[in-house]
Order: C-alpha cells, then sequence, then structure tokens
C-alpha cells in the first residue's frame, strides 16, 4: 500500500517517513498537542460517522457514504489504509454528486503545513496523515464526515472527535492481537473506546457473544443510545431482494451490488447508522445506494486488464484483502455461493503480512480450494516468505506451492487446469498490501 514518490504529496510522506518512526505507538497525547498548534480543527468538523470494528468496517463506510450521496448530500470520507495512492484516504464531499479524491496541490498543501505545526517533535506518520483529515475536512465544506479508525479504537489518533453523531461497531475477530489483546473481550473494549457518553452507537452483526456483551455493557454504561443488530434492526435475503427491518418497518430493496450474505448486515448497519445520526433515509436512498455503491479491493471482480489478460481465457478473478480468519470466513461462504451458481475449479493466489494468523484464513477454504499459490508481497517489510505461507496453507489441509508473483501463479494456474474444464475461479487475497499492487499491476487503480 505505498506508490512511487512521483507526486508532490508522496514525496513529502516519504520524506515523513524517515524522520519519523514507523510501526504503531497507540497514543493520543501527540495528535491532541498536533490538533492545538493547528487551532483545533477537529472541532469543526461536519457531523462525524465514526466506524470501528475487526472486519466490515470498510463495507459500512461505503455503504453510508452511497446512502447519503443518494440524497444528493455532500460526504467527506477518510479510511485506511490506502491501496494504491496515498489520496484515497481522503474523499472530498462534492454537493449534489459523489465525491471526489483529494487533489494533489490541496494534498501537499495540507501536508506542509501539519509537518510544520509539528515543528520536528516525535510523532508517527498515521498520526500527521490523521491531522490532515482534521485539516482538509474542516476546510472544506460538507454535509458530513465518515471517518473510519485505523487501528483498534481508544487510542486510534482519529479518536479525538468529542462528539460523534454516531459510533458504529462493526464485527469483531481476532487481530493485532500484539497491540488489542489476544481476547475477543480484549479487542471489543479497545473498539468500544470510540463511543462518547450519551452520542448515540450502532453495533453490527457480532460472530462472539463475548465481543457483543461488551459492547453493549459499555454503551449502556456511556448511556448511548443504542441500537443492536439482530436486536434493533436486522436483514436478510427474500425472493433475490434484501428485506431491512426496524421499528420504522420493512423495506423491500435490492441486493446490494457488493457480493456475499455477510454484506446484507454491512448495508443494515450502514442504513441504521445514517438514520442514528440525524439523517433521513428513505426507500428511494436505499434502493439507489444498494446499486452505486463501490468498495475497491474487497471482493472485486476484475474484468479487464494487464494480469486479467495473463488467466486463462474465461476466468472469474476476485481481489479482496481480507486478511484474517474472520475475513477469511465470508470470503470462502462468498466463494461457495458463487460455485451454487457456476461450477469452476477455485484457485487461491495469496500474500500475507506477519502479522496475521494465516492457517485461521487458509482454514476456511478446505475443501474448497483446489491449490493454493502462495506470493510475495512487493511493498512490505513484513510479508511473509512465500515458502513459509505454503506450510500454513498446508496446515489448514490445502495443497499449496509458493511462486514468485500473482503473473507466475496465473500461468501455473493455466498449467494445472484439466483439458476441456471450466475455466478457473480465482480469488487473489491475503492481505490488502497485495491487494494495492494487484490494482496497480493490473492498471485498474481506485478512483
Amino acid at each position: 500500500m505505498s506508490e512511487p514518490a512521483t507526486s508532490l504529496s508522496a514525496q513529502i510522506i516519504e520524506e515523513l517517513m524517515t524522520l519519523h518512526p514507523k510501526g504503531f505507538d497507540l497514543s493520543l497525547e501527540r495528535i491532541t498537542r498536533l490538533l492545538e498548534r493547528l487551532g483545533n480543527p477537529h472541532l469543526r468538523l461536519p457531523p462525524v460517522i465514526h466506524v470501528a470494528g475487526t472486519n466490515g468496517k470498510g463495507s459500512v463506510v461505503a455503504f453510508s457514504r452511497a446512502l447519503l450521496e443518494a440524497a444528493g448530500l455532500s460526504v467527506h470520507v477518510h479510511i485506511s489504509p490506502h491501496l494504491v495512492n496515498w489520496n484515497e484516504r481522503y474523499r472530498i464531499g462534492v454537493k449534489g454528486g459523489p465525491g471526489r479524491l483529494v487533489e494533489d496541490a490541496m494534498f501537499a498543501d495540507a501536508l506542509r503545513r501539519v509537518a510544520e505545526a509539528n515543528g520536528g517533535e516525535k510523532i508517527t506518520v498515521f498520526e500527521i496523515l490523521t491531522a490532515v483529515t482534521f485539516v482538509l475536512f474542516s476546510e472544506q465544506p460538507a454535509d458530513v464526515a465518515i471517518i473510519e479508525v485505523g487501528l483498534g479504537g481508544r487510542f486510534d489518533a482519529t479518536n479525538v472527535i468529542p462528539k460523534p453523531a454516531v459510533s458504529v461497531i462493526m464485527p469483531i475477530s481476532l487481530d493485532h492481537t500484539a497491540y488489542l489483546g489476544d481476547r475477543v473481550e480484549l479487542i471489543a473494549a479497545e473498539k468500544a473506546g470510540i463511543m462518547k457518553r450519551g452520542q448515540p452507537v450502532v453495533i453490527g452483526h457480532q460472530e462472539f457473544e463475548a465481543a457483543r456483551d461488551v459492547l453493549i455493557e459499555t454503551a449502556e454504561r456511556l448511556g448511548c443510545p443504542l441500537s443492536v443488530f439482530g436486536q434493533d434492526f436486522l436483514a436478510y435475503e427474500e425472493m433475490g431482494r434484501l428485506i431491512y427491518q426496524d421499528e420504522n418497518g420493512l423495506s423491500d430493496i435490492p441486493l446490494p451490488r457488493l457480493p456475499g450474505r455477510h454484506q446484507y448486515g454491512n448495508a443494515a448497519a450502514a442504513i441504521r447508522a445514517v438514520r442514528a445520526a440525524g439523517f433521513d433515509v428513505t426507500e428511494a436512498m436505499m434502493e439507489k445506494a444498494m446499486q452505486s455503491v463501490e468498495w475497491a479491493g474487497r471482493l472485486q471482480r476484475l474484468n479487464e486488464g494487464h494480469l486479467v489478460d495473463l488467466a486463462p481465457r474465461g476466468s472469474e478473478i476476485w481481489l479482496d484483502g481480507g486478511h484474517n480468519p474472520g475475513a477469511g470466513e465470508v470470503i470462502a461462504e462468498a466463494m461457495a455461493g458463487f460455485e451454487e451458481r457456476t461450477s469452476r475449479p477455485l484457485y487461491l493466489v495469496i500474500g500475507m503480512i506477519n502479522t496475521k494468523e494465516p492457517v485461521g484464513y487458509f482454514a476456511a477454504f478446505k475443501d474448497l480450494a483446489r491449490r493454493v499459490f502462495t506470493v510475495p508481497i512487493i511493498n512490505s517489510d513484513a510479508a511473509i516468505d512465500p515458502v513459509a505461507l505454503a506450510v500454513y496453507a498446508g496446515e489448514a489441509g490445502l495443497e499449496a506451492s509458493a511462486v514468485s508473483g500473482v503473473r507466475e501463479a496465473l500461468v501455473a494456474i493455466a498449467a494445472d487446469l484439466k483439458p476441456g474444464e471450466a475455466a478457473p475461479r480465482i480469488l487473489i487475497g491475503g492481505s490488502l498490501y497485495l491487494a494495492g499492487d494487484v490494482l496497480q499491476e493490473n492498471g485498474t487503480p481506485p478512483k
């Protein structure tokens, strides 16, 4: 998830990375100090939808943006990480139309001002980039801002917003255990740190009851108006349509264009969050949003591009940056659903970094994937060696081989196919770093 230092903003960020420590250093002290020097731009934002969670938070950001833009509202959006270019992290709202990624000149100017205000003091680059979020979003008018948490919640640099319009906590599972704890209830407690006393909270579908209990208990202790998936709102498929239900009644809307049954709950959480934030959500908005929502690198179908041209003719190629066991389960479920409709052999092309749990991720694909090809990740020093990653896949019961890259994996898949067999279904995934590399090499970066 890095880009060549060709743009001015990328050059500035590269310089900052040489000056400031890499990695995570969870604290609000440095970002608070910096924001004070900048005149506290985080206190001059439009209403904020603040989104945390292990899985699904990016999809909720995408659904929430689609809903609000369907109403003609201008929507600022902050995400992290980016896939190809740094400016993907900042989408500037446009009244009556879709927001646009920040222009490089505006981005570089904000970076310079934030770096100058910091004065060379110790800080992480993520904290500088978060301060840039608040500078940009406070200076450009918009009706609402959607801000995705980077890591955790309680000590994440985005967690300085005193009164979010709504805090959203999406499914929690084991991830970043070195920083957040090795039990789901500990991770839930960290994610719950974005809740603010008396402000609305939406809790998405939770697989683990222990996590759900922690989130509900925290919201109740803080006196937050609370909406819980399965209790106060829900969504399910019926006759090829999505049925959403809350106290306002039933809505019969199209299935979201983002594939996978897990997206039903994500869409429901977004609808509830936008309502909880004080915005009217009509059935017309829902209908338009389900058909227009987009989210790069998350079960994204690759239909054209340099890499697509290398795959066997007629291949169905999917890209997903999900990287933990929980993500593996929902992606595998989506792949199994595709299999029900069209029978194709499934191949995995996987690269991962060493903070993840590869065996748990691979286990979701046992008896589903024919073979795994493990690949290096070019833009990460923390990438797991493909040979070691293939061993992890083998421990999960999958046949795996290490290759030198995605191009080589596609060639190997073509050679592995049986004569006369249907064109394969190929899932490239395991890391957002890999997803970014693939989009860049394929010539299809996010827009």
